[in-house]
């Protein structure tokens, strides 16, 4: 498996969590200031953060350049119509001049060539709009159960570099690669926890869903990684994990 493509891991993406709600309610408010808004979710995947976008009632468009990916989005959200899906990645979207208040990129902003993806952001975004850089990673801190299981991922596989799941070393240098370019200013973070119930099966779904461990692992190691995780949660019918929504949002710099 090539670290970046996802194409044999879009049947497990369902297992993946949603975003918080709260946070991306918190800043609808900021961004809409009480207007209607106009979304485009890049790098959309099979639409966890664009379910998201719906619950909270937004529309607008989702892009990925994904094939396999972007026909488990187009099934998962098959019976919603506010969303408009098309091929597409960051730094090309596709999208018309000055057509969207709000571009998000839901755990994924760190697979682009930043630079060119904000310049396409800028070009897309109306006068004034917002882009939201948002990741989902489990909160570790709050778990002893994903402690232990990081720590045995770290033993079976002692050289791996975790790509980003919002990870603080990814995130160290971020609010200065947002603002670097000129395209965008105003930058706020916002962060929120949350919690999922998840069934086994599911659980056990979302880790066969992590690229960057199956990239570097092989898949003898990432087996073993699998097995360790079930033996961590064999007495268990249901498993609660703590999550952590982290999101960085900028303003265009786009004049009307």
């Amino acid at each position: 498996m090539k670290q970046g493509d996802f194409t044999a891991l879009a049947k497990d993406y369902i297992f993946r969590p949603g975003y918080s709600l709260e946070l991306l309610k918190m800043l609808k408010v900021y961004i809409s200031k009480g207007d209607s808004i106009r979304i485009a979710d890049i790098g959309a995947g099979t639409g966890k953060l664009t379910s998201n976008l719906i619950d909270i009632g937004l529309q607008g468009y989702a892009v990925e350049p994904n094939d396999a990916m972007r026909e488990e989005g187009i099934a998962n959200l098959s019976h919603q119509t506010q969303i408009q899906w098309s091929k597409g990645q960051a730094e090309e979207t596709g999208l018309p001049d000055s057509s969207v208040d709000w571009v998000l990129m839901g755990s994924s902003f760190h697979w682009t060539d930043y630079e060119r993806a904000l310049k396409e952001f800028h070009r897309i975004l109306k006068p004034g709009g917002f882009f939201t850089a948002i990741w989902n990673p489990r909160d570790i801190d709050r778990s002893e159960r994903e402690q232990t299981i990081e720590r045995k991922i770290k033993e079976i596989v002692p050289e791996l570099t975790r790509v980003s799941s919002g990870s603080k070393s990814y995130t160290a240098d971020l609010e200065k690669k947002l603002l670097m370019t000129g395209h965008f200013e105003n930058l706020i973070f916002v962060e929120a926890p949350h919690e999922e119930i998840k069934p086994k099966e599911s659980y056990m779904g979302a880790w066969k869903s992590v690229n960057d461990i199956q990239a570097q692992a092989g898949p003898e190691r990432f087996q073993a990684i699998l097995k360790l995780i079930e033996n961590e949660i064999v007495n268990q019918a249901s498993v609660v994990v703590p999550y952590r929504s982290r999101s960085w949002t900028v303003q265009s710099t786009k004049k009307t």
